[in-house]
């Protein structure tokens, strides 16, 4: 086949348009040369919790998909409020994001008076990922094999309650579930929840409820008893362990719901290409099939489904809250 010159000269011109005309869109619908530099993902916890544990699993893949680098930086304090006000007061231009438990951030414009920022003006959803139930602990000491027992013990014992961070989802669901069964204990803070599971695995307290993510390794190595679990129904790596809900508390649910967060005024593209990347990332085979060995499951939302939720959750906790009259020294 032979073309002409001319020919050659308007498919040339052709293929070019076509090939810059994906990038010119993105620009035009504000993303312009984004990302130009490394992406931050904030994660307001200590390492080694269930954010943290997400964040070095997606860095590495949604690097290689946006052709910068991620640094994962950890600013705990504060329930996770801390590294929020950071990215509340951040440039909203794409290169700041904010890996952590939406519940956390849902509980806190109910338990703090004065939050230096407000999630629902300053922050922005861009993807729900992935759901860890709580696992209800205890130190292997104690003589409880079920909730029963452990409500009945609790009773007639000096309990202390880890809490992985005051005003934390795993703190109000300790205060929810104690309200509930008719459990009595002492709720010990820390600044994460890495010290809280060590410090009952050394006996310093006995009782703890925290994400499944980063406590089952802890259960699998014997150092801590199993309980119960927070969701629902009954999690098919550990099938033979029953609810909360089955174990006289109907309907009980509780678990850290990870997901990420821009600040406000991030472009609408930008956030639609972080929701495309990172949905795909964590749907990946081997990311799934990790977290889901663990105890984590891959749950992912739109930016609008994840405010659904941010709403369903705050309207949630604070009720808790008001009915439990919980305050923070």
């Amino acid at each position: 086949m032979t073309i002409n010159r001319r020919g050659a000269l308007g498919a040339a011109l052709a293929t070019t348009l076509a090939a810059s005309l994906p990038a010119r869109t993105f620009a035009q619908s504000g993303g312009g040369n984004w990302p130009s530099k490394p992406i931050r993902l904030i994660v307001p916890y200590p390492p080694g919790g269930s954010s943290d544990i997400i964040a070095r699993s997606i860095s590495q893949p949604l690097s290689d998909a946006l052709g910068q680098p991620v640094v994962i930086e950890n600013r705990a304090g504060a329930n996770g409020n801390l590294g929020a006000d950071m990215l509340a007061k951040a440039p909203a231009d794409g290169h700041t994001l904010m890996l952590c438990d939406l519940g956390a951030l849902a509980i806190s414009p109910s338990l703090y008076p004065k939050l230096p920022f407000d999630p629902t003006k300053d922050l922005r959803s861009v993807a729900m990922l992935a759901y860890s139930p709580h696992l209800l602990v205890v130190h292997p000491s104690v003589q409880a094999n079920t909730l029963k027992e452990l409500v009945e013990l609790s009773k007639k014992s000096d309990f202390n309650f880890a809490v992985t961070a005051s005003g934390s989802t795993a703190h109000l669901a300790g205060v929810e579930l104690q309200r509930k069964s008719g459990a009595k204990w002492e709720y010990v803070p820390y600044k994460g929840g890495v010290q809280a599971v060590l410090d009952t695995v050394a006996g310093q307290t006995q009782v703890l409820m925290n994400g499944m993510l980063a406590t089952y390794p802890h259960v699998q190595s014997g150092k801590l008893k199993l309980i119960a679990v927070s969701k629902p129904t009954r999690m098919p790596l550990i099938g033979n362990v029953p609810t909360i809900s089955e174990q006289g508390v109907p309907g009980y649910e509780s678990g850290t719901w990870q997901g990420v967060v821009a600040a406000r005024g991030t472009p609408d593209a930008v956030v639609a290409r972080f929701n495309k990347e990172l949905v795909r990332i964590i749907r990946t085979p081997d990311i799934r099939a990790r977290l889901a060995g663990q105890g984590a499951e891959v749950v992912t939302m739109t930016a609008p489904e994840q405010d659904q939720f941010f709403a369903k959750e705050r309207a949630r906790w604070a009720q808790v809250i008001k009915e439990a009259n919980v305050k923070l020294d």
